[in-house]
């Protein structure tokens, strides 16, 4: 899948709900395990897969997320579920020291869905995406921490560093005339001078804007995503209880790739065994009815009872 043509993660609806549970297993857990046991969304979002998780059973939640304003969508929407759940603000690659720290049990299951959210994406003052105007380019997770914006990116980095970046995070065919011609553009102040900027120099698919791939990227580099999921996937494997699994769904092939590497070293190591020989993907109903499960890619793992 190449990402900028496929990337459909920003609609809001969760993917691959009726899997998730199935490969989660929570069912292996009794009646009188459930209470004790829990579980890590470390991507809560606005909470949709963490409700469909508490709704099936009656085990505790820890929800991490890096963005604050989701993270308090989070909150509203898991309020039903009272004490059963736990969020906080923090990454999912921090998930060990926030357990140490929450005094939190090892958990039965980990949730990793890797991808950004239509709730930003649709509030163009964050600048994530190209439909934006006069906004200044931020795409923070943290509009609130003191990390580079994409502003500061764009008009900071060289040619060759930006080329680098469109290309492995966004596969762009042109990356380097599209790093060219924001250079030659510099200084870029707005998300509508930027968009214009890519357009005129991107590489053009039928079906989608041809911003998309260079918007993606740059997202990609500001919050060190892949930085994060690489931490995130050592953390989840080393934290869950003995017999716990680790769900991840991808939408980029960069994403699905390392998983894939990740779940192979590990069972090669003896710490258990995968769960999913090929990627499972949504139904043609499901993706019917939602098409951002198009390109979600599911894989699972199971640590050593």
């Amino acid at each position: 899948m190449a990402p900028g043509s496929d990337d459909l993660s920003h609609v809001h609806e969760p993917v691959l709900v009726r899997e998730v549970l199935e490969y989660l297993a929570l069912e292996r857990l009794t009646p009188q395990e459930a209470p004790t046991g829990l579980l890590v969304d470390g991507t809560v979002g606005a909470g949709g897969h963490a409700a469909a998780l508490l709704e099936a059973t009656q085990v505790r939640l820890l929800g991490l997320d890096r963005d604050p304003e989701i993270l308090a969508r989070a909150a509203e929407r898991l309020a039903p579920f009272g004490d059963r759940v736990v969020l906080v603000h923090r990454s999912y690659a921090e998930m060990a020291a926030v357990l140490a720290e929450a005094a939190l049990p090892a958990p039965v299951g980990v949730l990793l869905d890797v991808g950004v959210s239509s709730l930003q994406l649709d509030d163009l003052r964050r600048g994530f995406s190209f439909k934006g105007e006069d906004e200044v380019p931020d795409m923070r997770f943290d509009a609130s921490s003191d990390e580079p914006t994409a502003a500061e990116l764009i008009n900071g980095a060289t040619e060759r560093e930006l080329a680098d970046i469109l290309h492995h995070h966004g596969e762009e065919p042109r990356a380097r005339a599209v790093a060219r011609a924001i250079v030659e553009a510099r200084p870029i102040r707005t998300i509508g001078q930027l968009r214009e900027v890519i357009r005129a120099s991107a590489f053009r698919v039928r079906r989608h804007d041809a911003a998309t791939r260079s918007f993606q990227a740059l997202r990609i580099a500001v919050n060190d995503e892949l930085g994060h999921f690489d931490r995130g996937l050592r953390a989840a494997l080393e934290v869950l209880a003995p017999g716990g699994r680790l769900v991840v769904l991808c939408f980029q092939s960069e994403e699905e790739r390392r998983v894939k590497t990740a779940f192979r070293e590990a069972q090669r190591e003896g710490r258990g065994r995968i769960l999913t020989k090929k990627p499972v993907r949504a139904t043609a109903e499901e993706i019917r009815r939602n098409p951002r499960a198009r390109p979600a890619r599911l894989r699972a793992f199971e640590v050593c009872a």
